[in-house]
């Protein structure tokens, strides 16, 4: 049998893909795992934050112009009514995430429901793809299958431990379509030796501004037994490359406001105890009264407002929410398909766009995969 589409993969850009096309009959979904949307199912503390309120270029990093007609055909609004329409309560977060109001259960049953009537092949691990003339070969562990159309929505490398594979990459790199460095994507740092005091106040968080690439993020960071983490820190992760990151740990406070205190140090700053105590260690600044302190150790303890330090690497691709990097979007067209190879497509997260966290990486996974479906909607039409 040769099917019209296979899709490789059975996450979110798979699912939302099948929902959308019109002709349902000669699909196979492809799926490692033994069942389906088994990230859709993790996400958001087992809620799924499947899009934001406020979605734009901004908010991803990739090609702007390739992002720009699919954010605004395809992003929240219409996200909203597509899930409401099919019965999705859901609830908003700090006024701009958007989350399955009791579980990402009831998102994942009514894309599964939407798929009704396309195979689907579990336990299946793709091992390549060839093309032989018209007909793609997806040779399995088990089978090879045949089809016209290969739709690669096998996502990155983030959560091995949910089947995640460099499969999309391998099927792009084989073909001799361009993938950008992968990299982990929205995870933590690891420090340097200098920085081995941030292992000390593992558990302790903190509301702080974090700078890095010139991209600023206002939101708490957290200490951990490995480094840095917290949505600060898995923000400014996407746009890190090697270089330094910058803290301010007081931000919107003016530290000369405290100058005249005649309380020590961690009795009068915002902070938390155990890390001012931590800091002034590593500062080697005594705990003394603020106004007793030098104009040197007053410009000293001004580090709390630019604290500079380089990364030693991250917590890799087994903590990373998504994979930075993937096929070039220069090597495809507007409707995903490869501008090399004819009907071989790749959409979601296989693709060099990655979100910011707070729903961003579901928006785009989404987005991909319905203007992707549509486009092949015409195609088969016409």
């Amino acid at each position: 049998m040769i099917y019209d589409n296979i899709v490789i993969g059975g996450g979110a850009s798979a699912l939302m893909f099948c929902a959308h096309l019109k002709d349902k009959s000669k699909t196979l979904i492809i799926e490692k795992n033994s069942y389906l949307g088994a990230k859709i199912l993790v996400s958001g503390g087992g809620r799924c934050n499947f899009t934001n309120k406020n979605v734009s270029t901004s908010d991803y990093l990739g090609n702007s112009s390739f992002l720009k007609p699919i954010l605004k055909s395809y992003s929240n609004r219409y996200l909203l009514k597509f899930f409401e329409q099919r019965g999705l309560e859901w609830t908003l977060k700090n006024g701009v995430e958007y989350f399955c109001q009791n579980s990402a259960k009831d998102l994942l049953n009514i894309l599964k429901k939407e798929i009704n009537g396309i195979e689907v092949a579990l336990n299946c691990e793709v091992k390549e793809v060839k093309k032989n003339n018209l007909v793609f070969e997806v040779v399995c562990n088990n089978k090879t299958f045949r089809a016209k159309r290969v739709i690669v929505a096998s996502g990155g490398l983030s959560f091995p431990k949910l089947g995640a594979t460099d499969i999309g990459f391998k099927i792009a790199k084989s073909f001799d379509i361009r993938v950008n460095r992968l990299n982990p994507a929205l995870v933590g740092f690891t420090v340097q030796k200098e920085q081995s005091f941030f292992k000390k106040l593992s558990g302790i968080s903190i509301d702080a501004k974090v700078m890095v690439d010139k991209q600023k993020f206002n939101m708490p960071i957290l200490f951990t037994h490995k480094g840095i983490s917290g949505p600060a820190i898995l923000n400014a992760s996407l746009f890190w490359q090697k270089g330094f990151i910058t803290i301010d740990f007081l931000p919107n406070i003016n530290l000369d406001s405290f100058k005249n205190s005649k309380k020590s140090i961690v009795n009068t700053l915002p902070l938390p105890r155990k890390f001012l105590k931590e800091f002034l260690i590593n500062l080697k600044l005594e705990n003394k009264e603020m106004n007793r302190l030098s104009s040197k150790e007053f410009e000293i303890l001004k580090t709390l407002k630019n604290y500079t330090f380089a990364p030693a690497g991250t917590f890799g691709y087994t903590k990373a929410e998504v994979t930075k990097g993937g096929v070039d979007t220069d090597e495809l067209n507007s409707t995903f398909e490869s501008k090399k190879i004819k009907n071989l497509f790749f959409i979601g997260e296989v693709v060099d766009v990655t979100g910011r966290l707070g729903g961003f990486n579901f928006t785009w996974a989404f987005g991909s995969a319905i203007a992707c479906a549509k486009a092949i909607n015409r195609l088969t039409k016409s």
